[in-house]
């Protein structure tokens, strides 16, 4: 078993280092021409605010709960037990996004975890073609992501994982359910003992399609030979947001209370420009965080005025980090300014026991 899951974890980071080199000085590494054609965006949606303050530039050195997320690779590289963790996120539109986790580990044998994401979109108004500015009526989409975990730490140096997702999407009674992949590894002590690399594959799945109640149709025939007659609108499948992300952290000791880590992480999407996100997280005395990040997306379009049209530019946050004897506590906010629409606020609070 070990020796296979060493063989795994020696392919993805042969595959990252390659990966790299192969697509970065190409101008079309990205595939933005397919933009808009994948669907679940809900996967696409991070979690976890210390993540998401380094600019989702930390797959190298998340772990525990926080890495589930990230990378999963590093979920067995907890300091604790059993952790539960649960982030909310207030994202555009008043769409919010709320998260939970639980990790255990069991030694010799690894970390197993469970998570839930829900997207909470409020009532929307039923429109139709005859009442355009509504009927009165409201929905409520449900969007989730179901997901268990496995991680285990092979060395010192490496540990890989994987998460398993089944995805839902109902829109009052039209749905589509899915399954995704992630499989991740990290490598401690690259070159030097203070370097580490992080490489993971997320969403990797079949299609998903769309079918229920609300696409069935009534329609008469040409020449009303048969009459009224119901008929099934057949929908088109769609495919997973897949990516592939290669990430690098240094960590550097400065004295007994001070430490600094910088964070950098290259993202190939299949289904929109590729990113480039930086980071940066001061620790004083493993209790107190301040941090900071940054995402490029060069491919991204330019808008009348040239700039590119991403997302998200820079993102911050601080986090709080308390031994309280019979467990420990972590508070964590961070803030992602959007360029175009309203930013994101997101809290975390996490418990290891």
């Amino acid at each position: 078993m070990n020796i296979t899951l060493r063989r795994l974890a020696v392919v993805l980071v042969l595959l990252g280092l390659v990966y790299v080199p192969a697509f970065v000085p190409k101008a079309e590494a990205g595939n933005t021409n397919r933009t808009g054609t994948a669907g679940a965006q809900e996967l696409l949606i991070p979690v976890g605010a210390r993540g998401i303050a380094l600019g989702g530039s930390n797959i190298a050195f998340a772990s525990g709960a926080d890495a589930i997320y990230w990378n999963p690779a590093g979920v067995s590289r907890t300091s604790f037990g059993t952790e539960a963790y649960f982030s909310h996120m207030t994202y555009f539109a008043n769409i919010g996004v709320d998260y939970g986790a639980v990790d255990v580990s069991f030694s010799g044998i690894g970390t197993f975890a469970a998570s839930f994401k829900s997207i909470a979109f409020g009532n929307i108004a039923v429109t139709t073609e005859d009442n355009p500015d509504g009927t009165g009526a409201t929905y409520s989409p449900t969007f989730i992501v179901a997901g268990l975990t496995y991680s285990r730490q092979l060395t010192d140096r490496i540990s890989v994982g994987a998460n398993f997702n089944f995805i839902s999407e109902t829109i009052v009674s039209t749905s589509a359910t899915g399954f995704a992949l992630d499989a991740g590894v990290q490598y401690s002590g690259l070159l030097v003992p203070e370097l580490k690399l992080g490489v993971v594959i997320k969403n990797l799945g079949p299609n998903m399609t769309f079918g229920g109640p609300n696409l069935l149709r009534q329609g008469t025939t040409v020449g009303d030979i048969r009459g009224t007659q119901w008929y099934s609108v057949d929908a088109a499948s769609f495919e997973l947001p897949s990516q592939m992300e290669v990430g690098l952290a240094y960590d550097k000791q400065l004295g007994s209370m001070n430490k600094i880590t910088v964070f950098g992480t290259f993202q190939n999407n299949n289904y929109s420009s590729d990113l480039y996100n930086i980071g940066a997280e001061y620790a004083f005395n493993n209790m107190i965080f301040v941090r900071g990040g940054y995402n490029y997306a060069p491919q991204a379009p330019k808008d009348q005025t040239g700039q590119l049209s991403q997302i998200y530019d820079y993102t911050l946050g601080a986090g709080i980090n308390y031994n309280l004897g019979t467990f420990n506590f972590t508070f964590d906010y961070a803030y992602q300014h959007a360029v175009m629409l309203s930013s994101n606020n997101v809290f975390t609070v996490k418990l290891g026991f």
